[in-house]
């Protein structure tokens, strides 16, 4: 089980190594999961807002898929479920 700060913070350097300049929110959610299943191994439950240029274009399967391939590495040690909302800055009006 890996500590839940340095597990946000693991989180946050790998989205922005591989989201240059993307802005994003991460949200800790795992107490509001406490004694679910999954929760039991120590992995966490995390909602992300991701604003980022190399979602242009791509479908929302795609968007999701170009995160949980970022994050590969964490789904295996440090995230059991992940919320993604993830928009380029033109959707977003940036």
């Amino acid at each position: 089980m890996s500590d839940p700060g340095t597990r946000d913070a693991r989180i946050r350097e790998t989205l922005a190594a591989a989201f240059p300049g993307a802005s994003f929110t991460l949200t800790d959610d795992s107490h509001l999961h406490r004694g679910h299943a999954g929760a039991r191994d120590g992995k966490g439950h995390f909602r992300l807002e991701i604003t980022a240029a190399v979602f242009d274009g791509l479908p929302l399967l795609a968007r999701h898929r170009t995160v949980f391939a970022a994050l590969a590495g964490l789904m295996d040690t440090d995230i059991h479920a992940l919320s993604i909302d993830a928009k380029s800055p033109r959707e977003r009006g940036a």
